[in-house]
């Protein structure tokens, strides 16, 4: 049985599931997010819209600062820029066509997610690599 500080593929897979919630919850091109609805109301914002928007932001706070923490400035800069050439490599491939704003903005969000999911498992997965644990985890037992 896997323990709370090991990470499994699916523990991973339910990161990043709920890291694509969590963008795809915020916005998307598709018209259905946070972002649509509180944009047909606004500036009037009523109280299922507060209380959502509260536990996005906080989410967002969650996930950003894990992500921010585990892989540091340098980390986050190279994620983006290799996710930046990864997309400019399959347009130039033909893949996809910067044209299409929709496919891009997918694209866009889809990277996002990963690079969040990457960010709150990174701890596991460099433990497991290098077999170093963090320092401020030591604490914890």
């Amino acid at each position: 049985m896997p323990t709370m500080e090991s990470l499994s593929p699916r523990g991973f897979l339910l990161r990043l599931a709920v890291a694509v919630a969590l963008v795809a919850m915020t916005y998307n091109p598709t018209g259905h997010s946070y972002v649509h609805w509180i944009g047909g109301t606004f500036p009037t914002i009523g109280p299922l819209q507060a209380v959502a928007g509260l536990l996005l932001v906080g989410s967002w706070g969650f996930f950003l600062h894990a992500t921010w923490r585990s892989l540091g400035t340098a980390g986050v800069l190279f994620a983006t820029a290799l996710v930046a050439a990864l997309i400019w490599l399959l347009v130039s491939w033909g893949w996809f066509s910067l044209k299409d704003t929709g496919v891009i903005s997918w694209l866009a969000l889809a990277s996002l997610a990963v690079l969040l999911a990457v960010g709150v498992s990174w701890s596991h997965i460099r433990r497991r690599v290098t077999g170093q644990t963090d320092v401020d985890e030591v604490d914890r037992r």
